[in-house]
């Protein structure tokens, strides 16, 4: 079985590597990754904590609302001496403070910082992370790495968006990520200065490495999609009430994103936006499948993204299914003009960045839509 998914996973890539040349050729070849779907270091230590004389909420079963509402029984004093204890287990757990969280992170990146030789690519990458005034809402250094970090003020805006990008996203990698982040707030920041908004850079999934297998099946993507649920569900609970967010799933985040929409919460202000770009697929046979609470918007590929060459299938958990920018898979399809490759979407000047900025700010009839005889704005 193992063969086979290696032999149709290569099959995909050649056809995607016939239109991009050997510059993407050494990328193709890729180890099986593992995914992380236990719950962080010092959780087992956490759990037989008897200091506070109940217990803590278990980090694999406790809902996001469970674990807020434990930390609003505790003094300021007893939250910190857990981050402080346990900072591995707060600041990766969805409902807790985010601003506990954060100090809880880096701590853990601290800790973490110290076990390494400082010239290690990844002491490197935690001396960034560790700058002042970055915001880090999760940090795990198992497998390649996880990260999240937050630009902007949660607590006070009133639009979120969630950036999750695809295959080759680790801590090394984690820059392409941020660049995302960074570019969509301030085409926001631009477009309407009056209006609180925070982006996340969300990379808390261990992605595939190249285009192999890995790229070609959902397995990294089923279990990333109760990791970005639990991300969502906390939103829910440590935001404003009334904040609405988006997500923009790029190149196998799109799988991820597919996987996870039909438990998503309700948005406070109807439909939850979500974004694709890049994208393989989203193991779905139409944007129907995503459930009532989505609104879905496909962004129109390039011409010069080697998405495009990777048969839009499904056979037997290999391959991801509809093209979401077809006519008949119900999403509404928006302009990318200026946009190159299959990572410029997020470009400074494009269509496409504007497009997602609009979306965010729920703009919608801004939004410019890939076929200009054709309306994307259908239902909205």
């Amino acid at each position: 079985m193992r063969f086979k998914r290696t032999l149709v996973a290569a099959l995909v890539s050649f056809s995607a590597l016939a239109g991009t040349g050997a510059a993407a050729a050494g990328a193709a070849v890729s180890d099986e990754q593992i995914a992380v779907t236990t719950p962080p270091t010092g959780s087992a230590a956490w759990k037989a904590d008897t200091s506070l004389g109940r217990p803590l909420p278990d980090p694999a079963t406790a809902t996001p609302a469970e674990v807020a509402a434990f930390f609003a029984t505790l003094t300021r004093s007893q939250q910190q001496r857990l981050a402080r204890t346990y900072p591995l287990v707060v600041g990766n757990l969805d409902g807790a403070p985010v601003a506990l969280r954060y100090r809880a992170n880096r701590t853990a990146m601290q800790d973490e910082l110290e076990q390494l030789d400082p010239r290690d690519a990844r002491a490197v990458e935690l001396h960034k992370l560790l700058q002042p005034g970055r915001q880090i809402l999760a940090f795990d250094p198992r497998s390649r790495g996880l990260v999240v970090e937050v630009y902007g003020d949660l607590a006070a805006a009133q639009r979120i968006g969630v950036v999750v990008p695809g295959s080759d996203m680790d801590l090394a990698h984690f820059d392409k990520a941020v660049l995302a982040a960074q570019n969509l707030r301030t085409e926001a920041a631009a477009v309407s200065p009056g209006t609180p908004t925070a982006v996340i850079a969300w990379a808390d999934y261990v992605t595939p490495v190249g285009l192999g297998a890995d790229a070609a099946t959902a397995r990294l993507a089923t279990a990333a999609a109760p990791r970005l649920q639990r991300l969502m569900a906390g939103l829910h609970e440590t935001t404003r009430p009334d904040a609405a967010t988006a997500l923009l799933c790029h190149s196998y985040g799109s799988v991820v994103c597919g996987m996870a929409a039909p438990s998503l919460p309700a948005g406070a202000h109807g439909p939850t936006d979500l974004v694709v770009l890049g994208s393989p697929g989203m193991d779905v046979d139409s944007a129907a499948d995503l459930g009532p609470g989505i609104r879905l918007w496909a962004t129109a590929r390039n011409h010069s993204d080697w998405i495009g060459n990777v048969p839009y299938l499904e056979i037997g958990g290999l391959g991801h299914g509809a093209d979401p920018t077809t006519s008949g898979f119900g999403s509404h399809v928006i302009s990318s003009a200026g946009a190159s490759g299959h990572n410029g979407y997020f470009d400074e000047g494009t269509a496409s960045l504007r497009n997602y900025a609009d979306i965010l700010l729920g703009h919608y009839h801004d939004v410019t839509c890939a076929n200009a005889t054709t309306s994307c704005m259908d239902g909205v």
